[in-house]
């Protein structure tokens, strides 16, 4: 296993309060289980007082199995941020949703797809198939979701967003016939054959603003941690923005620290970095220099690389 180096620090900044962690391919490796090593390094990590939050493309049954094997009692960040939702009372505290632009979207584009993509509509707690292909079995077994297959059941309700799953990595196409019909909302790529589309101005990073501004948390106390291009806006949203080594390579370019991989620890490494960094901070802030410069202190734990 990889250990990385670890970089110097530059302490100017107040200590980092809470870690949000997208699932997939940060937390959650391929075997769809969240990593053992991880894991503890969050329980360490609360239990010294910090909070974690869950940010991800799935829904609330989905998400909601690793919300509750953490035992955590904070909101998550869902459907790519198209929700803020309590997940131990099922509360949503903050939308913005497809709604009325779902019916030019299925016009122009849904109900023209190819064979072999299939796309789903959400809808409450329902995944509905609105255009149906074989590799939504698989996308159903890996997000462990029941899929509707009843068209009806969208019929008077708010469309939360639209996943559409290719059989290959090829979602450029789609990308194009969606600005052409429906300009006004957001398509991005959280898998190599998957492609959200979501309201306007949805992101991560839109719904991480508006869920530290609601807590009282300044977004420099803040640490975001993903894979693939969903998550780069809650990267770049927070105070420190972090990848693991097996991102991609254009999400790695965009993060403050690039830390090992999902399955090495990728989050383990994080909070390691982070416990560091916050000695380090009230360290400073007890022995201030006199001329208010950055100070930079050599590394404490060979766990973590810079970005």
């Amino acid at each position: 296993m990889r250990r990385p180096t670890f970089p110097s620090i530059s302490v100017t900044g107040r200590p980092i309060r809470w870690i949000v962690t997208d699932l997939d391919g940060t937390l959650v490796d391929g075997r769809l289980e969240m990593v053992p090593r991880s894991v503890r390094a969050l329980q360490e990590f609360r239990a010294a007082g910090g909070e974690v939050f869950l940010a991800t493309g799935r829904n609330e049954a989905s998400a909601g199995r690793y919300h509750a094997t953490l035992g955590l009692d904070t909101p998550a960040i869902l459907y790519n941020g198209a929700r803020v939702v309590d997940l131990n009372s099922r509360t949503v505290l903050y939308a913005n949703e497809i709604g009325a632009r779902f019916d030019r979207l299925k016009a122009g584009v849904l109900d023209r797809l190819p064979p072999g993509v299939g796309a789903v509509a959400f809808a409450g707690d329902d995944a509905v198939v609105v255009h149906d292909a074989p590799v939504l079995a698989e996308y159903a077994r890996r997000d462990n979701l029941c899929l509707c297959r009843d068209p009806g059941a969208l019929e008077g309700r708010s469309v939360i967003k639209v996943l559409l799953v290719n059989d290959e990595p090829e979602l450029e196409s789609l990308r194009v016939a969606i600005d052409a019909t429906s300009p006004e909302l957001v398509t991005v790529s959280s898998e190599p054959t998957y492609l959200e589309v979501l309201a306007p101005n949805v992101s991560k990073g839109t719904a991480l603003r508006w869920l530290a501004e609601s807590r009282g948390v300044e977004l420099g106390e803040i640490a975001a941690i993903g894979d693939n291009h969903n998550d780069t806006a809650m990267m770049l949203a927070a105070g420190l923005g972090v990848a693991p080594a097996s991102a991609s390579p254009s999400v790695r370019r965009q993060a403050d620290l690039v830390v090992g991989s999902c399955s090495d620890g990728a989050v383990a490494d994080l909070v390691e970095y982070v416990a560091a960094r916050n000695r380090l901070v009230q360290m400073h802030f007890q022995h201030r220099p006199e001329d208010g410069a950055p100070t930079e202190y050599a590394r404490p734990s060979p766990n973590v690389a810079g970005g």
